[in-house]
């Protein structure tokens, strides 16, 4: 029985639960809120592994460039078009989120929430200086995001400077990312139960105008990874790279589709690689670097998501936000992202550091939860086209390309 279980895909035994738990709240009405302590459950091991997996895994990804002059011709070039396209999708999730509000019109009063996060209402100088931690142990109790990653940063960039000398410590926080990832999986394992439990909860408790408003936030979410796509990943292979669109996006169709499927970055990194080398004539170190930093960091689909989903539960528990709270969300949702692990339900860990920051109320979490899953297919699709596509245009610009592996991407 328990083999049978683990031998059915996770992205199915999610949908079921999904499909079930609304039937079930359906059916059980208000008192389905006595299963919620199951997701509750689920969303609280979720939070235990934020500061863990964001220090490791950034640690790690800087220490993966392997050295510091990297960081100029192939390094520097990919990081710039990582970070602006990464602030380009969040401001795009906050635009379609503003526009379009998924999350207005649902009564949450019959929810008993807890303690609303305090926004951040220091002044800009205030809040530069609080991106350089006192104390780094205060700073992972307090899980402060922002002086988490410049320190997280500075001892990955600390490893690289003493070359030799770094390498036993990059190993143990090597070690460390990977062992992150394995205990993500495990929580992630209960996904299923929380999912159940969660929709049970909010069909039983807020009914359908909260199914139609998830309904939207899923819509906006795999409009928001198409647009990305098409136009940011579309506008970079044809004016950067100067390009065939329509034969770079033939040449990775598989790490596309292993992606959907896998909703795991790490796990389509050999595939992406394969396409990037075999399909659109990228170099083996051009690729093997950039495509493997990008698994890492490039995470443009969960930075619009983390963007859109913050707008979402302001809408819903009525949180108004000032235009200083959508520039703390674009720094956040790019940081957080570059933080999260390139495995399913990465993104969901980030929320709780966004949500915090602004006074977004942690509740939303238990909203969204229930349909991440099907989010965070697209939400990897788009991450992983996009570390193709950054891959494809630093071989561009520095002539680490085969023009007519690409052209022959007829073939593949």
């Amino acid at each position: 029985m328990l083999k049978t279980w683990f031998e059915i895909p996770l992205w199915q035994r999610v949908i079921t639960a999904l499909i079930l738990g609304v039937l079930t709240g359906w059916a059980w009405g208000p008192d389905a809120e006595s299963i919620k302590w199951i997701g509750d459950f689920f969303i609280k091991a979720i939070k235990m592994l934020v500061v863990p997996l964001i220090f490791f895994s950034l640690v790690s990804g800087v220490a993966a460039i392997g050295d510091l002059r990297k960081l100029g011709a192939v390094g520097g070039r990919a990081m710039i078009l990582f970070v602006v396209t990464g602030q380009i999708a969040v401001w795009l999730g906050l635009g379609l989120g503003t526009v379009l509000a998924p999350g207005a019109g649902v009564d949450t009063s019959a929810i008993q929430r807890g303690e609303t996060p305090v926004p951040n209402e220091t002044t800009a100088v205030d809040m530069i200086l609080s991106i350089v931690p006192e104390s780094p142990v205060q700073v992972m109790a307090d899980v402060a995001v922002l002086p988490l990653i410049v320190f997280s940063l500075l001892i990955g960039i600390g490893i690289l400077m003493a070359k030799e000398e770094g390498v036993p410590v990059q190993k143990v926080f090597d070690s460390g990312a990977v062992i992150m990832q394995k205990v993500t999986m495990i929580v992630m394992e209960l996904t299923p139960f929380g999912v159940f439990a969660l929709m049970a909860w909010v069909a039983g408790t807020l009914g359908l105008d909260a199914l139609v408003s998830l309904a939207k936030l899923v819509g906006l979410n795999y409009l928001g990874c198409l647009l990305i796509i098409a136009f940011i990943y579309g506008g970079m292979i044809k004016f950067l790279a100067k390009l065939p669109v329509r034969d770079f996006f033939r040449g990775i169709v598989d790490a596309m589709a292993v992606s959907y499927s896998t909703a795991s970055s790490n796990a389509t990194l050999p595939v992406t690689l394969r396409c990037a080398e075999r399909n659109l004539g990228v170099s083996n170190s051009v690729a093997a670097f950039v495509i493997s930093l990008g698994a890492t960091i490039n995470m443009n689909g969960t930075a619009m998501y983390l963007g859109l989903a913050t707008l979402f539960g302001a809408q819903i528990f009525g949180v108004d936000l000032s235009m200083g709270d959508y520039f703390l969300i674009s720094i956040l949702a790019t940081l957080g992202a570059v933080g999260a692990a390139g495995i399913p339900g990465a993104g969901l860990i980030m929320m709780a550091l966004v949500f915090g920051a602004v006074g977004v109320p942690l509740e939303t979490i238990a909203f969204v939860a229930g349909v991440d899953r099907i989010m965070d297919m697209m939400r990897t699709t788009t991450n992983v086209s996009g570390d193709a596509a950054v891959a494809t245009t630093v071989a561009v610009m520095t002539g680490e390309i085969d023009r007519g592996e690409m052209v022959s991407a007829d073939d593949v």
